[in-house]
């Protein structure tokens, strides 16, 4: 990845309000190279410049939210991403990739109307050990910094971000048969993309606990 490239996907989450400090206790701030900025409407879910009205608040939930995770792992060091609270479970730094993995697949389901698990060889290749976590990841996604999995988080949100611009309130309310089977819109689809990180920020919060 190119230095040039990874300085402007920090940029443009910073622009985009994603990032955020003191986000659950506002009067707390972050010092040093590592602070992490509020845009000063991240707590008022609305309109949001460039976006339908819809989009715009599901754009403000998916600020909010990874605000939140990047929040919970500011400033771990690569051997806390590294940790293993046990043979069974994953480590925080995996859980990241996981995100972003996640957000990769619900773009080609969603954006290009693609059947869940029709992707690309690529894509596979990049994600599909994140996706699905487990043994090999356990052996495979560590010894990266904090930063590496930023960059990835970053990346994938920005190509979100930029899409979901293009699209309009109709789009998000478009229904195909998914969840259950049942009918289920692309409003919900990304809504379960921001209550996914939720349910993973849960699980890091917990594994820093654990962390000696």
């Amino acid at each position: 990845m190119e230095q040039s490239n990874v300085r402007g996907r920090r940029n443009f989450i910073k622009v985009s309000g994603t990032l955020g400090a003191g986000l659950l206790l506002p009067a707390m701030g972050f010092a040093g190279e590592n602070s992490l900025e509020l845009s000063d409407n991240i707590h008022e879910f609305g309109k949001r410049e460039g976006y339908s009205d819809q989009i715009s608040i599901l754009v403000s939930m998916m600020d909010w939210m990874r605000a939140t995770v990047l929040r919970s792992v500011n400033s771990l060091s690569q051997k806390d991403l590294d940790f293993l609270l046990d043979e069974e479970s994953n480590s925080i730094g995996a859980m990241l990739l996981h995100l972003a993995a996640t957000e990769r697949y619900y773009q080609i389901h969603t954006f290009d109307e693609r059947d869940w698990g029709d992707f690309d060889k690529k894509d596979i290749e990049r994600w599909d050990m994140a996706m699905n976590l487990g043994a090999q990841a356990r052996k495979k996604i560590k010894g990266h910094p904090l930063s590496y999995y930023q960059d990835q988080l970053a990346e994938v949100r920005e190509a979100s971000l930029v899409k979901l611009r293009s699209l309009d309130d109709s789009w998000l309310m478009k229904s195909t048969k998914f969840f259950a089977g049942k009918p289920t819109n692309n409003y919900c689809k990304w809504f379960h993309v921001v209550e996914h990180e939720s349910n993973h920020n849960g699980q890091i919060k917990y594994i820093k606990s654990r962390i000696s």
